[in-house]
């Protein structure tokens, strides 16, 4: 199935001329991943970019313990890349892999370059860069300045989809705390309701 409904419906949001609406949506290519394949692996260079149509997919890394630590989770309508990697064209330090099985939309480097000659396609993309920006720094600040219990009920609170399909050790190791502390802080949050 190829039908273009979805893009469409995401980019309509921008109020995109017709013919620059037409031009975006032939760059892009349907792809499905089974839960478990990587997106991008961590050591190659991303080529892509994907806008994620269905399912949950994480980034993650190894730490120097050889920890796996998550440290981010995308859903539906959201930009899966590593940025510095496809930019910059530098090897990838972590890897993004799906959940869960997943649809997106992929778009090359080229493709995507040939697109900002479209002006409203540049500040929609520009646009997004700082909203992930905000997004990792909050994530930063959060893990040093809140409560454990806090960085979960923000997270609940904000990505609700997040907390009822990925697994529990992903997500504390999101949340920088152990699954044992994460379950606690969920019963216990449970408790008071």
């Amino acid at each position: 199935m190829s039908d273009k409904h979805f893009l469409k419906t995401v980019f309509n949001e921008h109020n995109f001329k017709p013919e620059d609406l037409e031009k975006i949506l032939d760059q892009y290519q349907r792809i499905e991943f089974a839960k478990n394949e990587f997106l991008i692996k961590e050591g190659t260079t991303a080529n892509f970019y994907y806008f994620m149509e269905t399912g949950f997919a994480r980034s993650y890394v190894i730490d120097f313990e050889g920890n796996d630590i998550s440290t981010k989770f995308f859903s539906a309508t959201d930009i899966v890349i590593d940025w510095h990697s496809y930019f910059l064209k530098t090897k990838c330090r972590e890897a993004i892999q799906a959940v869960t099985p997943c649809v997106a939309w992929k778009i090359t480097f080229e493709n995507f370059m040939k697109l900002f000659a479209i002006e409203a396609f540049r500040e929609v993309g520009r646009t997004r860069l700082v909203n992930n920006y905000f997004e990792l720094k909050n994530h930063s600040l959060s893990i040093i300045a809140d409560t454990a219990r806090d960085r979960y009920l923000n997270l609940l609170l904000s990505k609700p989809d997040i907390v009822q399909n990925v697994p529990l050790k992903q997500i504390a190791t999101y949340l920088g705390v152990t699954d044992t502390s994460l379950s606690r802080i969920r019963k216990e949050i449970t408790d008071i309701k």
